[in-house]
């Protein structure tokens, strides 16, 4: 493993305007990048279509009343797209709350996640039904143990470390700049780094914290950060679908070998923290702007026009993103009102007495009030 701390910028395969940066320097990963196919990086630039089509529509359900929250991913859907492609199907992911593409693409519908923020699905999905993906965690950086402790599982079971990367099981655990300041998140890199743990952080850090800028949260850059704590690390331009997945990839495999890893995407969040925040009272028009030039879909696109795809082609995904949107709003639209008592049926896997006496105590408070009809 090759560590990046003399780079001066982030490790790059495509520059802004989609074409190829080769260097010395990334060729091992220009190699790895090469496994994809122009037909995989096309369903690449359909995967980031769907979610950010996805993404604007719930926005606008929940300036409608029909969600109580949204959280917005847009602008970041390279880096996901890349690591999403980069985890292999046997890798566990634990995300936190925006990482729409991530669900998406291991199975989760849109529906299962609009539920989550209308209220209606406490919880989430069963990760066994999803391909290994674990349900939205809404509490900053607590995942970051859990998803340490279930690599150590892995590790102490010997699900991994037998030198056939296609089937050892990794883990990937997701989170923000923001989330990288809680102590939870350098509790997870001591307990990852002590037991060789098959993980890899991946920090998308999108420059703001709510509306604390990522440079005031760290006065070093935060993959330094990992090293400090005896994790291999890298630095990846996240608006870079390519550069995402071959280094997800690098860093997975080399994990399941007993070097867990830090990835630190830079990106950016080009919409509010949530849909309950203004992010026009803390950041310039000029900031947005600059790196809305940047755009991960933009730059995805321009690379598969140079490889010959064609702009029928890309239409083509664009009308299908619209259409799955729509029918996520018709679906929204139409959904009934969950049943108070769901919240209860979930909490255990099996059946629970504390959970049933509080069920029969609140449909008991509930009959209290009386019908009306």
């Amino acid at each position: 493993m090759s560590h990046e701390t003399d780079r001066a910028q982030p490790i790059r395969l495509l520059d802004a305007d989609g074409s190829s940066v080769e260097t010395d320097a990334n060729a091992e990963l220009r190699e790895l990048a090469a496994q994809l196919s122009v037909d995989d990086r096309l369903a690449m630039h359909g995967e980031m279509l769907r979610t950010r089509r996805f993404d604007i529509e719930a926005g606008h359900l929940q300036r409608q009343g029909k969600l109580g929250l949204w959280v917005p991913s847009i602008g970041q859907e390279g880096a996901q797209v890349g690591a999403a492609w980069g985890a292999r199907d046997q890798d566990t992911i634990f995300p936190s709350y925006r990482e729409h593409l991530l669900a998406l693409h291991r199975g989760v519908t849109m529906m299962q996640i609009i539920d989550i923020f209308r209220g209606a699905r406490h919880g989430g999905w069963d990760p066994l039904e999803t391909r290994g993906m674990r349900i939205y965690s809404l509490v900053i950086a607590t995942h970051a143990l859990h998803s340490t402790g279930y690599a150590m599982g892995i590790r102490l079971d010997g699900a991994c470390g037998t030198g056939d990367a296609t089937r050892d099981e990794a883990v990937i655990a997701f989170y923000g700049d923001g989330a990288a300041s809680q102590g939870d998140a350098s509790e997870g890199l001591v307990f990852a780094a002590s037991y060789e743990s098959p993980i890899v952080f991946f920090v998308q850090n999108n420059k703001w914290a709510i509306s604390v800028p990522s440079t005031r949260q760290s006065r070093f850059p935060l993959h330094e950060r990992a090293r400090g704590f005896g994790l291999d690390a890298a630095w990846v331009d996240g608006n870079d679908p390519l550069a995402s997945f071959a280094v997800t990839r690098r860093m997975l495999d080399a994990a399941r070998q007993g070097t867990p890893g830090y990835i630190e995407a830079d990106t950016y969040r080009m919409g509010a923290h949530t849909t309950s925040d203004d992010p026009t009272r803390y950041r310039t028009s000029d900031e947005e702007e600059s790196w809305r030039r940047r755009d991960p879909i933009a730059r995805l696109a321009a690379h598969l026009r140079a490889q010959g795809v064609t702009d029928a082609a890309l239409a083509e995904q664009e009308q299908e993103a619209a259409d799955l949107a729509a029918d996520m709003r018709r679906q929204t639209l139409e959904a009934g009102t969950a049943a108070s008592d769901d919240i209860f049926d979930h909490v255990y896997r099996e059946p629970h007495p504390l959970m049933t006496e509080q069920k029969r105590a609140l449909a008991e408070f509930e009959a209290s009030f009386g019908s009306d009809a």
